[in-house]
């Protein structure tokens, strides 16, 4: 707003120093020398406390009061902005016009016209440059509480970050100490047990191996024993194989929806234990495949994923709302997903009549033959 001022009070000097010049009064030293003392003192301004600057505007009027009388009556222009300035301190607002308009009854009637004019336009420039400074004010108070918000936020973000990061290692340990605990408890002393009984087999083989024999077969018993107490352990440790699937495409599909302006979701229904390892590994990279061309070809807004565990076969879809295309080529993502489906005697059925859709066809293994 101050550069707006001084550039305002800049052109009435100028428009000042030309009607001067025009006007060969013979006082344009003295003109020249108002117009310096007129802007030391509205430079001043910027420089000053607060509480001298509405001294300095009532020199800035006197001067220009004087500079009227003794110098050229076009001077009485520069009184506008002072008075404004001034009377905006105290009385922000329309009532402004009533101040400026007061020296049209003091001043030759040949510049009041100039004058009014002058007065208006610059009422006006001010009043539009002080909303917009306010307005650029409120703005920048809010960024000032935006960033402080973003600074809380990311620090909030990055202690919950360690708060998990230090969760997820106090897991772990928990998890090893868990297991360790339940290997000394249960392997541990089995193991422990065969031992003592084949040393005391071994002290016997020669005196009574009737005993030696009966120790030896206790021996195998305790170790049968803990190898299924081991087989057990590692059962409870590793997660159903249906759960690790199901999660993976879960995650597949969020990942692909948080990542893309594609809304995308999963579907399933049937019997997912019966889906073995191997199938989900098919299942999930031929999704991938999918989605892949999705992002590049299709010009979708959404995209689903369907997983139905039928009689025979594990059916999963990918279908799109896009373009589709009238002539199917096969490139190198939709041959690799055949292969990977043949390879397990199974099918692939691309459509393109409405949007995309690619469909797995796998057949389920029966147990008498897994």
């Amino acid at each position: 707003m101050e550069r707006w001022v001084i550039l305002a009070k800049l052109m009435l000097a100028v428009f000042i120093s030309v009607t001067c010049i025009r006007a060969e009064s013979g006082r344009l030293s003295w003109a020249v020398l108002a117009l310096l003392v007129y802007f030391c003192i509205n430079l001043a301004l910027y420089l000053v406390p607060k509480k001298l600057r509405i001294l300095l505007h009532v020199l800035s009027i006197l001067l220009c009061i004087l500079s009227y009388h003794a110098v050229q009556p076009v001077f009485i222009i520069l009184l506008t902005l002072p008075i404004i300035e001034l009377a905006w301190i105290r009385f922000p607002g329309k009532l402004i016009v009533l101040f400026i308009m007061l020296p049209l009854f003091y001043i030759t009637k040949d510049i009041q016209l100039i004058y009014g004019f002058i007065a208006i336009l610059c009422f006006m420039l001010y009043s539009l440059s002080v909303k917009l400074h306010e307005t650029a004010e409120k703005y920048e108070a809010q960024l000032d509480s935006m960033r402080k918000d973003i600074g809380r936020l990311t620090k909030h973000v990055n202690e919950n970050a360690a708060f998990i990061k230090q969760s997820e290692y106090t897991f772990k340990l928990e998890e090893r100490n868990r297991i360790s605990q339940e290997i000394h408890d249960k392997i541990g002393h089995s193991m422990t047990g065969a031992l003592i009984q084949m040393e005391a087999a071994k002290r016997l083989i020669d005196t009574d191996k009737k005993k030696a024999a009966e120790l030896l077969q206790n021996a195998i018993h305790i170790s049968s024993e803990g190898i299924e107490d081991i087989r057990m352990t590692l059962k409870n440790m590793k997660p159903p194989t249906e759960q690790m699937g199901i999660h993976q495409m879960k995650l597949l599909m969020d990942q692909f929806s948080a990542q893309n302006d594609i809304k995308a979701w999963l579907t399933y229904d049937g019997n997912l234990d019966i889906v073995t390892p191997i199938q989900w590994k098919v299942i999930f990279e031929n999704v991938t495949e999918a989605l892949t061309n999705v992002m590049k070809y299709s010009l979708a807004t959404q995209v689903s994923c369907d997983i139905k565990v039928l009689n025979k076969v594990v059916r999963t879809e990918v279908r799109d709302n896009g373009i589709g295309a009238v002539m199917i080529k096969k490139g190198l993502g939709i041959i690799g997903m055949e292969e990977r489906t043949a390879a397990l005697s199974g099918k692939i059925i691309v459509d393109s009549t409405h949007g995309f859709s690619v469909t797995s066809l796998l057949p389920i293994t029966s147990p008498t033959t897994a």
